[in-house]
């Protein structure tokens, strides 16, 4: 496998001790015309948990930096930082206290643009998240919201007057729980919270609110990042006639939270919303190579999460939740979650993660405990091989599995809102482990969350020597969609399955490369005669004659 200039090879194992052996590897013409972002594997991080170089037991910029060579080794093309912005940290950083300076938790600006600096020497493009719908109730921008209700920022959050009998002004409910509004006794208002009650909601109505925000991205911009993942953009406005939500027809009787008893009609998914998203747009083309990612919630397929990607005016793409809390990974669900994204003029160009710092750890949702370390490979393979932009989560290169955190421990505010409903968060977020030391050589320090024993052995040090591991076949496997046209850019054709038996083909041009999944325990009979077929990948032990269980094969096909 040849290595893009700036990138990392793994130190001492060759893609065939993999398995992966992609003979006859060609660039189709014409490839390179595509924007750098179009089929891109990137890495999330989530900073408080990647590196820590202070021994303070949170994460940090300094940190990320002396482990920038670690994700560069993946082959990946960009990665993407969880907010890193001044913060009480309620929300752990999605309670912004200011848009442009580093919470001193994560270091400074100098910091970051010293970290921007070195990613950018080996190759990768970074974003960064931007958070729109709300601030924290820190911010200087609500401390003078809420001072009166003519002062000049008087309307930039979500002010309302109690009902006659003082109750909040609709039935809308937050997302961690109760009402989405709390009352404040300096305005002798309610202001709307989606979520945590310190975070109260912007007023995206108001063209001077959107014109800060913009100033915000530019902001970034001009410091050189590479673009945006746009947090919670169906939150971002709502219906200014404040209309209470219909209750759900049909709802699941084991939700946890009064938000899950509403259809969310009227407090998400506003018309004007995709209006500010072409004022962000015209901005970000100002620049080269701009890449923004909408993460958009919604209850009715990819209907609404289309317009805010529709067309070459809003969104280069659009973060899926089919797969993020999915129970069960199936070929029927990659089928039909394929089938509502073709590769049509207009239909919009997707992306996929399997994991994130919201959503439980994939191995611990989707395979029994005995198959997780086969299953993560697999896994691995088949983000590889889906249309669109994938995303992989920090620690899923080293097949890292959910870890149970008890009660006392927890940090994140909807678990304790839920206890013992809510799978915590905190579980997918605890350190990345780098080796056999203590904590994993995430911190010298205690860490802010406590590092589980299995996750422990899966330390980067302790995969690193090894062909088959989890580590280097995600090496391996971001290296071919990199180098495979037909894997980064192309359709699906042919998408077929049987019960745990997955076959597409991802076509472009005139290359065609057939992908073929197991995601059962069970190995399955397969036979493969064609003389005009070149093996490129083998996962999991499989050959021309057998799947295992838990396995795929990869070849590029003359026909």
């Amino acid at each position: 496998m040849t290595f893009e200039p700036g990138m990392t090879p793994a130190p001492t194992i060759t893609p065939e001790e993999t398995g992966i052996v992609p003979q006859g590897m060609t660039r189709t013409p014409g490839a390179s015309d595509f924007p750098w972002w179009r089929g891109a594997v990137i890495y999330q991080v989530y900073p408080r948990s990647y590196a820590d170089a202070d021994g303070d037991g949170v994460g940090d910029l300094s940190g990320l930096t002396e482990r920038l060579e670690h994700i560069a080794s993946l082959n990946v093309d960009a990665m993407w930082l969880s907010p890193i912005y001044a913060s009480p940290m309620k929300d752990f950083g999605y309670d912004v206290s200011d848009y442009c300076d580093v919470d001193p938790l994560f270091g400074t600006l100098a910091d970051f643009d010293a970290m921007l600096e070195k990613a950018h020497g080996l190759g990768l493009k970074v974003l960064v998240d931007q958070v729109y719908s709300h601030t924290s109730d820190e911010h200087e921008w609500f401390a003078e919201s809420r001072s009166g209700r003519d002062n000049p920022k008087a309307d930039w959050y979500v002010w309302a007057d109690a009902k006659a009998d003082g109750t909040p002004p609709n039935n809308w409910q937050s997302m961690f729980g109760g009402p989405a509004w709390k009352w404040d006794p300096v305005r002798a208002q309610y202001y709307m919270h989606n979520f945590l009650v310190c975070q109260p909601q912007l007023n995206l109505h108001n063209p001077e609110v959107q014109d800060a925000l913009l100033g915000v991205a530019q902001f970034w911009l001009d410091r050189g990042v590479d673009g945006f993942r746009m947090d919670a953009l169906n939150f971002a406005m709502h219906d200014p006639q404040l209309r209470d939500n219909p209750p759900a027809a049909l709802f699941d009787r084991s939700v946890v939270r009064p938000f899950d008893f509403q259809h969310h009609t009227y407090s998400q998914f506003h018309k004007d919303t995709p209006r500010f998203l072409e004022k962000l747009r015209k901005l970000t083309d100002r620049y080269d190579g701009i890449f923004t990612l909408a993460e958009v919630c919604a209850d009715d397929g990819n209907v609404a999460i289309k317009r805010f990607i529709k067309g070459t005016t809003r969104m280069n793409s659009a973060y899926g939740f089919d797969f993020l809390y999915a129970p069960q990974l199936t070929p029927q669900l990659v089928h039909d979650v394929m089938s509502h994204w073709p590769d049509e003029p207009g239909m919009g160009w997707p992306s996929w993660a399997f994991e994130n710092h919201d959503a439980p750890r994939a191995v611990s949702r989707w395979v029994a405990p005995e198959h997780k370390d086969a299953f993560a490979k697999v896994k691995l393979a088949l983000l590889v091989a889906l249309r669109g932009t994938v995303i992989a989560y920090q620690g899923e290169e080293l097949g890292l599995e959910q870890d149970d955190i008890p009660y006392e421990l927890l940090k994140d505010p909807e678990a304790i809102n839920n206890w013992p409903r809510t799978l915590s968060r905190d579980g997918a977020r605890t350190p990345l482990p780098w080796d056999e030391s203590e904590h994993g050589g995430f911190t010298t320090g205690d860490p802010w969350l406590p590092l589980g024993e299995a996750n422990a052995r899966r330390a980067v040090s302790l995969q690193e020597g090894d062909p088959g591991s989890t580590l280097n076949i995600a090496r391996a496997m971001f290296g071919l969609r990199k180098h495979f046209p037909a894997l980064r850019l192309g359709g699906i054709e042919n998408c077929q399955f049987d019960n745990e038996l997955l076959v597409l083909d991802r076509v472009y041009e005139a290359q065609r490369i057939r992908c073929l999944f197991n995601l059962g325990p069970n190995e399955r009979p397969f036979s493969d005669t064609s003389e005009n077929t070149v093996l490129i990948a083998s996962v999991g032990g499989a050959t021309r004659d057998k799947l295992p269980g838990f396995s795929a094969l990869f070849w590029e096909c003359d026909w």
